[in-house]
Formats: C-alpha cells, structure tokens, sequence
C-alpha cells in the first residue's frame, strides 16, 4: 500500500538537522523526495538514518545551469525545503518568490532558527541558543546544577521539523481549496515556545514556581528517577493517587509515611525515602514487580537496550533495513500507512536517473553531472 503522500514530489536543498528529520517524515509518509547535494559535500552514509526514503543529485549550485535544473525540478514538484539563513536562498536564485514565480501551487518550506525576520535572524544557532531563549531550557534540570540540554530534541526536531512538516501538510490541506501554495516559515524558536505550551499555561494558573521545584522538572518524588542496587535507573510517574497508592503497594511501603504528597514542602523528605527503597533492587528486579500495573513504574533503557523490549517489539517501534537498526516511521495511518522505501542515500548516486526522469537531455545530464 502506497503512503498518505504518494504521488507527491518533494525537493530538499540538503541541509543538516531538522530540514533532513522533516524530509525523512515525508518520505516515510510516501512522498518522493530528491535531495540536491552539494557536489563537494559529504559523501554521504547508509547509517545516516535521517536521510533514509529519498534519492539524491548532487549539483553545484555557483553554476547557472545548476540553478536552473533545480528550478525545472520545482516547476513539478509539491515542495520546496530548505534550512539555510535568511536571505542565502535569494542569492543563489532560489528563492520563493523566483521559484514560486514559475510554480504557484508549490509549498516553499523555510526552517531556520531564529526564523526569517528579527534582529537575531541571521545570527548563527543552535538548538541550544534557540531553547535557552524560550523558556525551555531554564526550566530542566536540577536545583543548584545548571540546566541540562535535551539532546538537540525539542530545538531540532520537536520544534523544528515536525513543525515544519505540520506547516507543509497544512498548506498541502489548504491548496486543495485554493490551489496555490505558499511560504512556510519554521523557526526553531518559534516551535520550542510552542512546545511549552502546557508550562506557560500552568504558570499562567500559579501552578509553576520557577525552576527545579514543580511536579513535572523532578523536584516532586512521584515524578522523577532512581537509581537502583545495580546502578540502573528506574522512571517514576504515578502522579494521580491511585497510581501512587499503587507503587507503594508493589514496593511494601506505608501510605502514612507520604500524606501530604502534593505539598512541596514534603518533597525533599519523600524523595529521600523513596530513593533508599529503590537501591533495595535491581532495575530489572522493579521492572518484573511493577510489570503490568498501573503504578507507572518503568526500567530506564539504554539505546541498546529499548528495541528488545517486548512492549516496542510487539509494536514495532524498531525495525531494521539494511542491516541498520532504526526507528519505525510514525504515526500509524490504517489505510495508507507510511512504510521504508531506500536506504540512505550516497551523495549524488541518484542523479542521472532523476534527470533522466525530468526530461533533461543527454548532454544536459552530462554537463550538470561534470565535476569543476
């Protein structure tokens, strides 16, 4: 069965980050998505699991005719992706309002960090700068330590390129009405402010007393984790009190020694309690006691580890191609679900075919495939 984006044709001017993880998202949702490379960029690899699902040409865009080839590949493509800062986009010739010019029922999608406009828009970034200026940041990790980055997730690609490709799949919905596309503007800062959401609201309603001591940072001991005999670490979540009473149920421990456990000033002295009964036990002893409840208890797995589990394998989070083992597309759709097509691309190792395709003539494909 073909994908929810079959039949539609996306271009990618390779980047790195989020405008490959939002290319990779629509290519799993079957999307046919050509990555022009550059000719003297990297080679590429079959690991390189965020640029599975799309074939690759690999052009050098200081040269007109280069330019040109990428603007016959948008007259019939349903979208454009780029991540380069503002303004690069218009001095190579590429620019949306060149491109659009030519093809009015295409989506340029534009994924930046600080975004298109703004007195920090064409500074340098990275997912980092971009959370520390909305909030995100300051509000993880523990009291007295600094804030502890979330790898490059909420930045990169919670806020980056799902945002993005949320974007080019709403201006896909509202082109079927109009029947013009139009410009996306993705900005990594814009996306993690988004993100956060649900904490501005609780700060809003007096529910957030800033950093490092509210129910969701860690500072609560039913929201948290522990280390276990072994050096393991358990995840602890049971916020409602029925899955509180739950845990302590399974762990042998007297609901009387935590009354009071959603007034902060408790916390500490519960934490404490609840950090020296989980050394008792292994992860793996916790993880069979707590196997099948509702005390939201659960082993915190290495990257080596999580794919065995039985619950991510009956689901199939994980799947492998190629000998590489990597996560499942996602979401799930019923009637055109989003599957793997090619592996990893090597740079350039799709180009003649693609022009092929475009209609470009043999010695067009031969001048434009020519290195220097």
């Amino acid at each position: 069965m073909a994908g929810p984006l079959a039949g539609h044709r996306v271009i990618e001017v390779a980047g790195i980050g989020p405008g490959p993880f939002c290319a990779m998202l629509l290519a799993d949702m079957g999307a046919d998505v050509i990555r022009i490379d550059r000719q003297d960029g990297p080679p590429g690899s079959r690991q390189d699991i965020s640029g599975r699902g799309r074939r690759s040409l690999a052009l050098d865009l200081k040269r007109p005719e280069a330019i040109e080839a990428v603007l016959r590949l948008c007259d019939a493509a349903d979208a454009l992706i780029e991540g380069f800062r503002p303004g690069v986009m218009e001095r190579l010739g590429l620019g949306p309002e060149v491109v659009r010019g030519r093809n009015k029922r295409l989506i340029y999608g534009r994924m930046t960090g600080w975004g298109q406009e703004g007195p920090m828009a064409k500074e340098a970034g990275h997912d980092i700068n971009y959370i520390s200026l909305t909030g995100a940041l300051h509000a993880m990790g523990r009291a007295g330590e600094p804030p502890a980055p979330p790898l490059n997730l909420v930045g990169d690609y919670g806020g980056g390129g799902m945002l993005l490709a949320l974007g080019i799949l709403a201006a896909l919905v509202e082109r079927g009405r109009s029947g013009e596309g139009q410009v996306v503007d993705a900005a990594m800062v814009d996306g993690a402010a988004l993100l956060m959401a649900p904490i501005y609201g609780m700060a809003a309603r007096g529910r957030w007393s800033g950093r490092a001591g509210n129910m969701l940072d860690g500072a609560a001991p039913f929201y948290d984790s522990y280390a276990c005999a072994c050096g393991g670490f358990v995840a602890v979540g049971p916020i409602e009190p029925a899955f509180f009473s739950e845990m302590l149920h399974r762990m042998s421990l007297s609901e009387a020694e935590f009354e009071g456990r959603m007034d902060p000033a408790n916390w500490h002295a519960q934490k404490q309690r609840l950090a020296v009964a989980f050394r008792q036990k292994t992860r793996d002893e916790w993880a069979a006691i707590f196997a099948g409840s509702d005390a939201c208890v659960t082993p915190i797995l290495s990257m080596t580890e999580a794919p065995a589990h039985p619950h991510l394998r009956a689901r199939g989070t994980f799947t492998e191609q190629d000998g590489t083992l990597q996560p499942a597309p996602a979401p799930r759709l019923s009637r055109t679900p989003s599957s793997l097509s090619r592996p990893p691309s090597l740079r350039g190792e799709h180009g003649r075919e693609v022009l092929e395709e475009a209609g470009f003539t043999a010695t067009e494909i031969e001048s434009l495939l020519r290195k220097g």
